[in-house]
């Protein structure tokens, strides 16, 4: 069992009914109240609950699914419910106008659920170049129809539901629906993100929208209602999926991304009628005494989290733990380290395996023992600066280098419930406020900026270059970790955060795994890490003296802002009887809530 610090929190859960009731959603007090401040840093106690648990970036969101488990709903009705209040009240971070990966532990069985945006059927590598086929400039990229790709979230929840759901799937829409016709508040990170926004107001429907009669952007605690989101909604929860891609919610979609006076895109009726959500086998790999479960292509998380604990494994990081939260120079040594080896493989041979094999056609020959332990050997004492790319087994093409920059806009969910189901699944439009197109209440993604802007490169064509019909690669990591062995879950967890997804989630595992930390207490540690590049501290988190350590051993360090959105939920053992245990980023304005 994992070894655990001391518990610093109240144990508080209600007992359960012998009959679950049926789901009449009751709008929480405080939807009309913005919760804690979303700037800097609020330390969060961590929660307790005997039954379920759900935890995710918004107290609303988390109280939604909390109300669908204590009725009686399984992880994945709880995930609907979650998410879709999450798109009302954090609509700069995700909605059914962008993507996700979901993975779900039905108490045997692990699946990887991808719900992944896809390129439309014309596009080519040349959509992100300028006529002289150079790399156009980020934003003029992301801004308008041009990145629009074919929403993902909707089909894969209601394949998931249709395996795993109890409660009605129209039921599920009800807490959001509601919230968008009496009102919620806008919360502090949002009143903050659209004060700092300097594109959402080209957008009339966004403009109307997100801020007032004379320009200026909602204040934290102004109560926005929502209704024509609330007929989209009505409309799902009626007519099922199909209603939105396959009806005028995806003509309305296609027109949006098509009239763009400067920036048009291609997307059109048909891709989204098209769109599949697929099941895909997870990401599974030994670390010491667990199995930790990721999420395969096209998403990077969990390959590269496998092969930073693959290449940890070698090395005795466990030696090196924070001492009261603060962090040690060799564990974050090797740590980026490690970091730099595994985004060097990520960058330069994953991508869409639909459309690009892995080395060896499987992940096995990244994740491959002797391979990362070859890996682990090029750690020395000091920082090797930029890793180069590995060649593993199995390697029969050259790739070319990947140069898409993967913003963090994004948000995650993991829940628990009464009948050992559980859900990790983060979900995203990509950069905050995606597009910046709004179409009946929502915004749009403009996930199709993860492709690689260059298609090509000296090395060879690149894996994650734009082809019709592919998905953009991914850094999220939606993750489990169970006991080596056997179907015990330990661990449920992720974050949003961009490209640092893979540093965030890693550094939560070796937290837990080789540190015995808590949950809450592996979130709350400063983030720090390598995406093969700088060796990046949380600002105002690192000490001067850790900063001058690392420059010792050669590492060039970025002390910088590390915003993640960690959420997770984990199994202990309080006096002999086994408990959930969630943790919420200080970071953020989540929340985690069970009974």
């Amino acid at each position: 069992m994992i070894r655990m610090a001391a518990v610093l929190f109240v144990v508080t859960w209600l007992a359960g009914c012998a009959t679950a009731p049926a789901f009449q959603y009751q709008i929480p007090d405080l939807a009309l109240k913005a919760p804690e401040a979303a700037s800097g840093y609020t330390e969060k106690p961590g929660w307790v609950a005997k039954r379920f648990m759900v935890a995710a970036a918004n107290p609303l969101a988390t109280d939604a699914g909390y109300q669908v488990l204590k009725a009686g709903g399984s992880a994945i009705d709880a995930a609907i419910a979650t998410q879709m209040v999450l798109m009302l009240v954090e609509p700069q971070s995700s909605g059914i106008g962008g993507g996700a990966f979901l993975m779900h532990f039905d108490g045997t069985t692990v699946k990887a659920f991808d719900g992944r945006e896809t390129a439309p059927a014309a596009a080519t590598d040349k959509l992100f170049q300028t006529a002289d086929g150079k790399a156009m400039g980020f934003y003029d990229g992301v801004v308008g129809g041009r990145s629009v790709g074919v929403p993902g979230v909707l089909r894969m929840l209601e394949l998931a539901h249709k395996q795993y759901g109890k409660l009605p799937w129209a039921t599920l829409f009800t807490p959001a629906i509601k919230l968008a016709d009496e009102g919620f508040a806008v919360s502090p990170r949002l009143a903050a993100l659209l004060k700092a926004e300097q594109h959402l107001k080209q957008d009339a429907t966004a403009a109307a929208y997100f801020y007032d009669r004379n320009g200026n952007s909602w204040q934290a605690g102004h109560i926005l209602k929502n209704p024509e989101l609330a007929n989209v909604l009505r409309e799902i929860a009626n007519g099922g999926a199909d209603a939105f891609y396959k009806g005028r919610i995806a003509r309305d979609i296609e027109a949006k991304v098509k009239g763009h006076p400067i920036n048009p895109g291609g997307l059109t009726a048909a891709d989204i009628a098209g769109y599949q959500a697929k099941v895909r086998e997870p990401i599974c790999s030994d670390y010491k005494a667990w199995t930790v479960c990721g999420m395969p292509p096209p998403s990077s998380g969990g390959i590269a989290i496998a092969q930073m604990l693959g290449i940890l494994e070698n090395r005795d990081i466990g030696a090196f733990a924070p001492n009261d939260g603060a962090l040690n120079a060799a564990a974050v040594h090797l740590f980026s380290e490690a970091g730099r080896l595994a985004y060097a493989d990520r960058s330069r041979y994953v991508a869409d395996t639909d459309f690009v094999p892995l080395p060896g056609n499987s992940p096995k020959p990244l994740l491959d023992k002797k391979y990362l332990a070859g890996r682990a050997a090029l750690i020395t004492d000091k920082s090797m600066g930029i890793a180069k790319p590995g060649t593993p087994p199995g390697i029969n093409v050259a790739w070319g280098q990947d140069t898409s920059p993967e913003l963090p806009s994004t948000s995650h969910i993991s829940i628990v419930d009464g009948n050992g189901n559980a859900i990790s699944m983060t979900t995203t439009i990509e950069d905050a406020f995606g597009s910046r197109q709004m179409v009946r209440g929502f915004l749009l993604n403009n996930e199709l900026t993860d492709f690689s802007f260059d298609s090509a490169d000296a090395n060879g064509p690149i894996a994650n270059r734009v082809q019709g019909g592919k998905r953009p690669r991914s850094s999220m990591a939606p993750t489990f970790v169970f006991e080596k062995g056997t179907k015990n879950l330990i661990l449920s967890t992720g974050s949003p955060g961009g490209s640092a997804i893979i540093n965030y989630v890693a550094k939560v595992l070796v937290g837990m795994m080789d540190w015995g930390l808590n949950v809450q207490q592996a979130i709350s540690l400063p983030n720090f890490g390598s995406r093969n590049g700088p060796t990046e501290l949380e600002q105002g988190r690192v000490s001067d003296a850790l900063v001058e350590q690392l420059k010792a051993k050669g590492h060039n360090v970025r002390v910088m802002e590390q915003t993640s959105g960690l959420q997770g939920i984990m199994r202990i053992n309080i006096h002999g009887e086994q408990m959930w245990f969630g943790g919420a980023d200080p970071r953020r304005e989540g929340i985690v809530k069970g009974d």
